[in-house]
């Protein structure tokens, strides 16, 4: 019954729609629940409770909170008091290699932040591209091509498959000042993308895409789809610069990363040394 009064008691104090945060403050020393030794006090669960949460909700939460928390003390309890010396030794080990790694990591995180150097210039890129193209085989087909969504019963129909065909800048751009007419587009053919992508975008077959084309058309019930693709890459490959470009640079950056942390750490170990901080017999 005591336990069910401090639970009543903290559901009024944090489940109000208008709960007044002062009063949590002045009160977050009380205590909810107790299992054994291991007190719950209000201002544990006032920190978790989730803002603009409704008094029937917040009812469910605390109560679910409150049954949680006294599982886990419970557990928590049986297992420390059945588990072995040797046992209790390797996960007391295990936990602090966890936090030594934790707090070298966040340290590590800090010098890179202030010392790496992120800049990459395109020639670093493309000297990087050359030495290692190889490496950069597709595994997926890349084809360069512009599209054309809209309609079928369109009035300028006739009048966008001329434009489209064109290879003249001044028939595209007007296509571009025309895009308010159109289902889908992208006339930007210069730009490799994943074949798969674009399927996601056209009813056409994947065969029909990787061959290149100056013209093709497909229409449904409803609409017209005109495509051109000017360049296709097959799988296995070489991967073209313009495409692998941001990838080159992750892979730059992150040996930056590693030549970083191997000088930092050489650093510290010869100044503890020269400290006499660090001995070897």
């Amino acid at each position: 019954m005591k336990f069910i009064g401090y639970t009543w008691f903290l559901l009024v104090l944090v489940s109000c729609d208008n709960i007044n945060l002062s009063k949590v403050e002045e009160n977050s020393s009380s205590i909810v629940a107790i299992v054994n030794t291991s007190k719950l006090f209000t201002k544990d669960i006032a920190q978790i409770l989730p803002k603009n949460i409704s008094s029937k909700d917040s009812t469910v939460f605390v109560t679910n909170f409150i049954n949680d928390w006294a599982i886990n003390q419970i557990m928590l309890e049986k297992a420390q008091t059945s588990i072995s010396q040797p046992e209790l030794e390797e996960i007391e080990d295990l936990v602090n290699e966890y936090r030594s790694g934790l707090l070298i990591n966040n340290y590590k995180s800090k010098l890179i932040l202030q010392r790496l150097d992120t800049v990459i210039s395109e020639d670093e890129v493309a000297s990087f591209y050359e030495v290692s193209k190889e490496n950069f085989k597709l595994n997926e087909e890349l084809i360069k091509l512009k599209f054309l969504h809209f309609e079928d019963n369109i009035i300028s129909k006739n009048e966008f498959i001329k434009l489209f065909k064109s290879d003249d800048i001044e028939d595209a751009e007007e296509l571009e000042r025309r895009q308010l007419s159109f289902k889908n587009f992208d006339l930007n053919d210069s730009i490799w993308k994943p074949v798969d992508d674009i399927l996601l975008n056209l009813p056409f077959q994947k065969d029909q895409l990787l061959k290149k084309s100056k013209f093709t058309s497909k229409q449904d019930s409803l609409d017209l789809y005109l495509v051109a693709v000017s360049d296709v890459l097959f799988r296995n490959d070489i991967a073209p610069l313009s495409y692998i470009r941001p990838k080159i640079k992750q892979i730059i950056l992150h040996k930056r990363k590693i030549e970083l942390i191997k000088k930092i750490e050489q650093i510290l170990l010869q100044d503890a040394v020269k400290n006499n901080n660090f001995k070897k017999y």
